[in-house]
């Protein structure tokens, strides 16, 4: 093999390499955050609720379908009492906890996001982190809190 067929086989090699890399990336990007994730509580480490993410008129949405690990001393169908609006004294499963989020290059931005365990609402930026981990984060002020959600389905 002479010197020119070394680097046209290496060039070829480099070449193949860097579309697989690509090709990868792409697979990644072109996932949304639409569909079922298992939430981890950031304080416990512990597995709290499937959250449906859904898309309606161009935005983002996140909705509580189960709740996972209750304790013997948590209510099996809880009401969020603390909630405001019209949220207030409703059934936790079932409640639109993610509103309003759209679209900005490779995050969804813009929206809100409740924490029904404190009645709290926080801005929101969720994330992609691979195609299956979502990273979501609230916060209010400069304060904030980052968990990590893993894809369902």
């Amino acid at each position: 093999m002479n010197w020119t067929a070394s680097i046209r086989w290496g060039l070829m090699s480099l070449f193949l390499v860097f579309s697989l890399a690509l090709s990868a990336q792409v697979s990644v990007d072109g996932k949304t955050c639409v569909g079922t994730w298992k939430t981890i509580d950031d304080e416990t480490g512990k597995a709290r609720s499937y959250v449906k993410i859904y898309k309606e008129n161009g935005k983002y949405y996140g909705k509580i379908t189960k709740l996972l690990n209750r304790t013997a001393d948590e209510d099996k169908d809880p009401i969020c009492e603390v909630c405001p609006g019209n949220r207030k004294n409703k059934k936790v499963v079932g409640m639109t906890i993610i509103d309003g989020m759209e679209k900005e290059s490779k995050r969804y931005a813009g929206g809100k996001i409740l924490d029904p365990k404190k009645g709290k609402l926080y801005s929101c930026t969720i994330w992609l982190d691979n195609a299956n981990t979502l990273k979501v984060r609230g916060w209010w002020g400069m304060f904030y809190r980052t968990q990590t959600w893993h894809r369902v389905d």
